[in-house]
């Protein structure tokens, strides 16, 4: 690591398990995850578009899920990852996406007047904790968490950026008696109440 640092490269780390295994694992989680949020944003009162694809002036992508409040005129760039990324990078493809965005509305024929970014993440104690590692950097322009967040989805009256941790609607196995690989039910949608008070978290068994 002391060598690629000294390039100013950055160094990538690939992991191999049961061969195609853990790429189908993430997939799946990963597509859960976009079907709670499509689902969470349907509800209320979103166009909803998962995986709009572009390619601008030689940028090419796609947005895990591109949402649009016509009640308000909000448009929402939403990330999703089922795994806790390398945050530098992914900050950098968000904005990115958040910065082209408005031009994708505007093909739709989407009259936006705020944009917002959102960073969707599995709900369980990994992911909560590389966000806490990384807090100042992240609240610098994501600063609302799961709580305001969803309130904001309901009333989405000016620019937004956060974090929202969801459980998957999928029920990934690694061989654990259908249980997902931390053990506990990604089935539901509702708002977990600890979130509305830190102190009030439970460790888990």
């Amino acid at each position: 690591m002391k060598i690629v640092e000294a390039l100013g490269a950055r160094a990538t780390v690939s992991i191999h398990w049961h061969g195609e295994e853990l790429d189908r694992l993430l997939d799946a989680a990963h597509a859960g995850l976009v079907e709670v949020v499509v689902r969470l944003l349907r509800t209320s009162g979103w166009t909803v578009v998962p995986e709009a694809t572009f390619s601008v002036y030689g940028e090419r992508g796609s947005i895990d899920v591109l949402a649009f409040h016509p009640a308000t005129g909000a448009l929402l760039v939403i990330e999703v990852k089922s795994a806790v990324p390398d945050m530098q990078g992914m900050l950098s493809t968000l904005d990115r996406k958040v910065r082209l965005a408005p031009g994708l509305a505007k093909e739709r024929g989407w009259v936006v007047r705020t944009v917002s970014r959102l960073l969707v993440l599995p709900d369980d104690r990994t992911a909560r904790r590389r966000v806490a590692d990384h807090q100042a950097t992240i609240d610098q322009l994501m600063p609302l968490r799961t709580a305001g967040v969803r309130r904001w989805l309901a009333n989405p009256a000016s620019a937004m950026g956060g974090v929202l941790f969801l459980p998957s609607s999928t029920r990934t196995t690694t061989g654990t008696g259908g249980q997902p690989p931390d053990g506990r039910s990604r089935g539901r949608i509702a708002p977990n109440p600890a979130e509305s008070s830190p102190s009030s978290r439970r460790t888990p068994n």
